[in-house]
């Protein structure tokens, strides 16, 4: 009896995410387990089986090093973050309360880098005009001054910002029906995933990219939403880089498309 019980705990303990890595592989896992008992048991062998599962090494931003504590390793970040191979030389994530911000922060950033270098692309290749220089070109398309553009901006960008930021601390607060003027479809607006800064919904995933329509409820889907997450912050890190060249090349009158040169 004690035997069992030990081996019950021990399973129990290898099924968990943290030794045993991603959903797939605990279902494997299960599987084998209870496959190798019920052989033994159909064939009335009193063999124990044992299994050994290795838990999947921690990724790093420097795979050739081993170890080499917190500048390699901190002990902060523990990789459940998407993307987290445990960057934080200066070590900014070490309250938890920072961490959360610091990446919504990265996250804001780099879907705000993802659009405006599409944005720079299409625009200089549709227009000839060099992207640094688009706000004062005459022959650039400007309905709006300055002042009437930075002013609306001004208004809808601090509108959007305030209610990101008292959300933020107050999670799903700013989808109840006094704090939107779409008062009767506030809940499109809703946090559908329960992830902060992965509202999905009707409104934020219409593709249907990380969940399914169900009788008109959004379900999102785990493994397509952590797989999206993943993919999602490593293209925002090279967009956020890519805008740093742009602003170097730009400082030298040079363009993307001109560097390419096309």
């Amino acid at each position: 009896m004690a035997m069992a019980s030990t081996s019950a705990a021990v399973l129990q303990g290898i099924s968990t995410p943290f030794l045993s890595g991603s959903r797939a592989a605990r279902n494997l896992l299960n599987a084998t387990a209870g496959g190798r008992a019920s052989s033994a048991a159909a064939a009335g062998s009193p063999r124990r089986v044992l299994v050994v599962a290795a838990a999947a090494p921690k990724k790093s931003w420097i795979p050739a090093v081993k170890g080499g504590g917190n500048l390699i390793d901190p002990e902060w970040l523990d990789g459940s973050l998407p993307g987290d191979y445990g960057f934080d030389p200066l070590g900014l994530g070490k309250d938890p309360a920072f961490l959360k911000w610091y990446r919504e922060a990265e996250l804001i950033h780099g879907r705000w880098a993802m659009a405006a270098v599409v944005g720079i692309f299409v625009g200089q290749a549709w227009s000839g005009v060099p992207w640094f220089e688009a706000g004062a070109d005459p022959g650039a398309i400007a309905p709006f001054s300055f002042g009437s553009l930075l002013g609306t901006q001004l208004l809808l960008m601090g509108w959007v910002e305030s209610k990101r930021w008292v959300d933020f601390f107050n999670p799903e607060s700013q989808s109840v029906e006094w704090a939107t003027p779409w008062s009767r479809t506030s809940e499109n607006f809703a946090n559908a995933t329960g992830d902060q800064g992965y509202p999905g919904g009707k409104f934020f995933d219409p593709l249907g990219f990380a969940g399914t329509l169900q009788d008109g409820v959004y379900v999102p889907d785990e493994e397509k939403l952590e797989r999206l997450k993943l993919a999602e912050i490593k293209h925002a890190r090279i967009a956020m880089l890519a805008m740093l060249i742009f602003y170097f090349e730009a400082g030298q009158g040079k363009t993307p498309l001109g560097a390419l040169g096309l």
